[in-house]
């Protein structure tokens, strides 16, 4: 069964897309089958994953998007009322990777955001909208079994609209990217806020009969935490520098003070055994990833995570000797956080 896990935070700029798509790939270097989900409007994991570089990738974007769907064409049959069924969507597998493909995002996604939202307020016009709550969640289900996924890996905007709540409430698992910063500070604080409100939603709409029954089922509320990423700080001799330990110390006390007892209050944590094992503690910090500069830009430029990137690609002499030392620090970092992210959904997965 494939395991769905939204990478989301409502700030901006806090590497959610680098993170979903090195993730995949090491995901799927490890022998996992992984569909990564392109939901932002801004479309930079498509971007990445097909390289958006020069006039010639464009045209040759532009002729994928002719030739196989994406998530917007994908859900109008549900949201344009269109006189067929939603299929899986015939993925792109990406280049360089056996078991990693891409369900490509689209800039008009968010024209279904505001029926979406009207359709998600179990009201007196649910009756007329009850397929469109469970599309999005039967569209990736669909999909993973023709692929025969394990893991789908969302990457998210940045925002608290409707399309990012179903997203949301209809995954197995989330992660919270998070930066050293005071802003990503309160984005945690204020993410404690609405989950409550979310997850209520998402109980009463699990349980609906108009809901259960549509032709696009809402599936079983059964979302879990897996933790939070910290990103982006800048370190000396292999340890964050006073500054940004400052902030990240604030930002794990807030995860610990704010945002657990929201997920105990709506059962939203695993087992404490499950974190234990795997060394994480009350902050639910599963890794930190330090600035890599440059190496982020050739990544992005070769379409090839930081830790696969080639020793021509790194380059050469005291320069190209420094990256490659990020690039073995980068492999090992991504490499553990992917073990830690598959022993905590199959226990999950055992256990439910």
């Amino acid at each position: 069964m494939v395991q769905k896990i939204a990478l989301f935070n409502h700030k901006g700029g806090v590497s959610k897309t680098t993170t979903t798509f090195n993730l995949g790939w090491m995901l799927a270097s490890k022998g996992k089958r992984v569909i990564l989900v392109d939901t932002d409007p801004q479309c930079n994991l498509t971007g990445i994953a097909l390289k958006e570089e020069t006039e010639d990738d464009e045209a040759r974007i532009e002729n994928i998007y002719k030739t196989h769907s994406n998530i917007k064409t994908a859900l109008a049959p549900a949201f344009e009322s269109q006189p067929r069924p939603i299929e899986a969507v015939n993925c792109i597998p990406i280049e360089g990777q056996e078991g990693l493909f891409l369900l490509p995002g689209h800039v008009g996604f968010t024209e279904y955001e505001v029926i979406l939202s009207k359709a998600q307020e179990i009201s007196g016009s649910m009756q007329k909208l009850k397929n469109l709550p469970g599309a999005i969640s039967d569209l990736l289900e669909k999909t993973a079994n023709k692929f025969n996924a394990d893991y789908i890996l969302i990457d998210m905007s940045p925002s608290l609209g409707g399309i990012n709540q179903n997203l949301l409430m209809t995954s197995d698992f989330f992660l919270v990217p998070t930066t050293t910063d005071f802003f990503s500070e309160m984005a945690i604080d204020s993410l404690s806020k609405i989950l409550s409100k979310w997850c209520t939603w998402a109980k009463i709409a699990s349980t609906n009969p108009v809901l259960r029954e549509s032709a696009y089922p809402f599936p079983e509320f059964r979302l879990k935490f897996l933790g939070i990423i910290v990103q982006n700080y800048i370190s000396f001799r292999g340890k964050e520098t006073a500054a940004f330990q400052k902030f990240i110390e604030k930002i794990e006390m807030t995860v610990s003070s704010k945002l657990k007892p929201i997920l105990e209050r709506n059962n939203l944590l695993l087992p404490n055994q499950v974190y234990t094992e795997q060394g994480i503690n009350s902050s639910f910090t599963l890794t930190k990833i330090s600035n890599f500069n440059s190496l982020i830009a050739l990544s992005h430029e070769h379409s090839t995570p930081v830790y696969a990137l080639t020793r021509q690609q790194l380059g050469y002499g005291i320069l190209g000797e420094q990256n490659q030392n990020k690039q073995d620090e980068f492999r090992e970092t991504f490499s553990e956080l992917a073990d830690k992210i598959i022993a905590l959904s199959s226990s999950y997965a055992v256990s439910a």
